[in-house]
């Protein structure tokens, strides 16, 4: 197998074995991809699809309703409530990543096996997204499963990173 092309990353993920608990790990993946059907999401879907927003600047309302949320976990923090996640039994950084795949610093994988992890992406607004990955060796990962929006967003993440190191390389060649 040919290894992919990798760009670093600092990450956190956290993960376990997918056949530990393959329900329960499905079910937070999808919860994960719906989580921004908080009640401020909810209305702005619905007021999206009724046109209400057709006048309203896109980029200030998202803003609100960031602010929104950051209102709510403030308020989650104050009465000291935690969003329920599943708990998962290793905790891990990524050293690099591609497209499809993912690179840890430490070798904690058993290849073959399947996984399912969260990681924590570095991006605004800052989220955890669901991941099924397989082992393809101690350290490579290949994802599995990532829902179409996180995939979306992880590339975004990847593209940045590549613009960043070809900044720094020009700026060394200066």
């Amino acid at each position: 197998m040919n290894k992919p092309r990798l760009v670093p990353a600092p990450i956190a993920i956290v993960f376990s074995e997918a056949d530990l608990n393959k329900d329960a790990y499905e079910r937070e993946y999808q919860q994960l991809s719906e989580s921004d059907d908080d009640p401020i999401s909810q209305w702005l879907k619905l007021a999206k699809a009724r046109g209400e927003t057709a006048e309203s600047d896109p980029v200030l309302l998202n803003l609100m309703v960031e602010l929104h949320r950051k209102i709510d976990a403030l308020e989650m923090f104050l009465k000291n409530e935690t969003p329920k996640r599943l708990s998962l039994t290793n905790e891990a950084h990524i050293r690099a990543i591609g497209f499809e795949h993912f690179e840890l610093e430490e070798p904690m994988l058993q290849e073959g096996k399947e996984y399912y992890g969260r990681i924590s992406m570095p991006v605004h607004p800052k989220r955890d997204i669901g991941v099924f990955f397989k082992a393809l060796s101690p350290n490579l990962a290949q994802i599995v499963r990532m829902h179409e929006r996180d995939e979306k967003e992880w590339a975004a993440y990847l593209t940045a990173r590549e613009r960043i190191l070809i900044r720094e390389s020009k700026e060394k060649k200066q």
